[in-house]
């Protein structure tokens, strides 16, 4: 039973604990901030990773590092922000595949986290746009032509990120809606995926641009369409999916910061602000720019309504093909 004197002095500690939470927060960063991709190095979404660390890390006070953790399409990398501290130093920077990868996972009732439930949405990193290509050796032009020699054949070979990732998604819904036939060969990064469409092991794939955007200019490449409702700027002359007959695969290229769900707002804030700046600085705009993206810094309130948009838009795609991550 309490008792009066026992109220008494339990007050001043329970008053005192919202003044210990503010101070923290005031304070943050104290110690190192960790950014976790779910891919390996050498993809676009870790070079953009580290780019925005460097500058971070001369901002904030803080060494910011980024920790590679792959595998699983991109969920074992997330599961691992999912159940961090929510004190903001356990970041996530994750790509478009998240919510396809999320969504299969979920298709299979076996998903470790939701994206809705356990994030926090920052800040887009950057908008860049996903290509479709196809190596050098492939005698086609543009998804056209992909499509229309994918019906004389029967032994090419698709390859993704994952089961369950975004260019597997890609894959199957190009096989159902062009009626074509393409096995499917997961990596567990896009690195190890470019690598095998140089040796021409893979015939048709997908990649962010600004990790093959080196490779199409060199010629080993070749980009057949882009995902993205609009035409890169750094490829003109490369039509759209839609363009060519497939609006089914238009997909945004998000690159984004998330961090774990209850993290105090003043630290997300706080974050935020950092990142946005880090978007508008001229060292990392023009790196961005050079890589054929569009820097991001935009508000956590539009970017979680732009993840929200695309799990709505994959999650019934999802479920229609029965696609599963292993």
């Amino acid at each position: 039973m309490l008792t009066r004197r026992r109220v008494l002095l339990a007050a001043p500690l329970a008053a005192a604990l919202p003044r210990f939470g503010a101070a923290q927060e005031a304070a943050y960063p104290s110690r190192p901030i960790r950014i976790i991709v779910p891919f390996p190095a050498g993809g676009t979404t870790d070079l953009l990773a580290r780019l925005y660390a460097q500058r971070l890390t001369e901002t904030m006070g803080q060494s910011v590092v980024v920790e590679n953790r792959g595998g699983g399409g991109g969920s074992i990398g997330a599961d691992v922000v999912a159940k961090a501290a929510p004190d903001g130093y356990t970041l996530l920077f994750h790509n478009l595949t998240f919510c396809t990868t999320t969504a299969a996972l979920e298709f299979q009732n076996r998903a470790p986290h939701a994206i809705e439930r356990d994030f926090a949405p920052i800040s887009m990193g950057a908008n860049v746009p996903m290509m479709l290509l196809v190596g050098a050796a492939v005698p086609a032009q543009n998804l056209r032509e992909f499509v229309a020699l994918a019906r004389t054949r029967t032994d090419l070979f698709y390859g993704s990120t994952g089961p369950g990732s975004t260019m597997n998604l890609v894959g199957e819904i190009l096989k159902r809606d062009a009626q074509i036939r393409m096995d499917h060969v997961p990596f567990r990064g896009a690195a190890p995926l470019v690598q095998d469409m140089l040796a021409g092991r893979i015939h048709f794939g997908g990649d962010q641009l600004s990790s093959s955007l080196g490779h199409i200019r060199g010629g080993t490449l070749r980009p057949v369409a882009t995902l993205a409702a609009q035409r890169a700027s750094a490829l003109p002359d490369v039509p759209t999916a839609r363009e060519q007959g497939f609006p089914n695969i238009e997909l945004l290229g998000w690159n984004g910061f998330f961090a774990p769900a209850r993290t105090p707002a003043p630290v997300v804030a706080r974050l935020h602000q950092e990142i946005a700046a880090a978007a508008r600085h001229p060292a990392v705009a023009n790196r961005i720019n050079e890589l054929g993206a569009v820097p991001g810094g935009d508000s956590p309130e539009e970017f979680g309504a732009n993840v929200r948009a695309q799990l709505a838009q994959v999650r019934p795609l999802v479920t229609e093909l029965r696609m599963q991550v292993e």
